[in-house]
């Protein structure tokens, strides 16, 4: 069974907290987790973000028992192109709305599973034995240019259009959704956050934290979200933690300020 915990945070800087965070098991027995990161202006980031969620959860509540991994992966690139489409009509039709949109990152799993679907910049992480794994590959112009080798890791840090993304759901009415297939073993842990976390905490620090075997999957979480908020908090910060138990129950918590 999944532990499953989140938590999100306006940060430091901004006013509005424009992510949204969802992590519950289904009625079906899946378990499913999204974190989602807005863009656009007058708190329109919130709204999309907010719409991307609420839509995809409501098409995945009624999933049928017994699906295996990969046909719930299908179904769950179905809700986010569904998704796309509720955004891309929210902000075609008010004005106020226009070029809102959102990153996504989602992750179904079937017992331990699962398949992970993504737009934008938000990530998705696999933590085994000490080691961590960036299950997703940036949608981001400095992604772009360091797969290009324009640039160099350490200027990727830094650079000034980091947040600029080159993909995302709600901005245009098609758009493509990267899977990728995961199974967790008993002690791995997935991670999914928004750009806030990914850009302040670097992959040793997710190491160190969520390796912690002293701490509790909560407090690991806080303080995956404390370590990002001591070096800047420039950004919403969001984090979802999932954990692959042996016994039997799960429990969701979160924690939002």
């Amino acid at each position: 069974m999944m532990n499953c915990v989140y938590v999100s945070d306006v940060g430091r800087v901004r006013s509005v907290n424009e992510d949204s965070t969802w992590v519950n098991p289904l009625e079906s027995g899946y378990t499913l987790a999204i974190v989602a990161d807005g863009m656009g202006g007058h708190q329109a980031g919130d709204i999309a973000s907010r719409m991307a969620v609420e839509t995809i959860t409501e098409d995945l509540g009624a999933l049928p028992a017994g699906l295996s991994a990969e046909a719930c992966g299908e179904e769950l690139k179905r809700a986010i192109l569904h998704a796309n489409e509720v955004v891309y009509r929210k902000a075609a039709e008010h004005v106020e709305y226009h070029s809102m949109g959102t990153t996504v990152v989602a992750g179904i799993f079937a017992g331990n599973d699962g398949v992970i679907a993504h737009i934008g910049d938000s990530r998705a992480y696999h933590f085994r034995q000490g080691r961590i794994v960036q299950l997703t590959d940036d949608h981001s112009l400095v992604n772009e240019l360091l797969k290009n080798k324009q640039i160099s890791e350490e200027e990727a840090t830094v650079h000034p259009h980091r947040n600029v993304v080159t993909r995302a759901l709600g901005t245009d009415e098609r758009v493509e959704v990267d899977l990728n297939r995961v199974s967790l073993e008993p002690g791995d842990i997935l991670l999914l956050c928004s750009d806030g976390l990914s850009n302040y905490v670097t992959p040793e620090q997710m190491v160190l934290t969520l390796g912690s075997d002293d701490l509790g999957l909560k407090d690991r979480a806080d303080q995956l979200l404390q370590l990002a908020l001591n070096a800047g908090g420039d950004d919403n910060i969001s984090v979802a933690l999932l954990e692959q138990q042996e016994d039997a129950g799960s429990g969701i918590k979160e924690w939002n300020s």
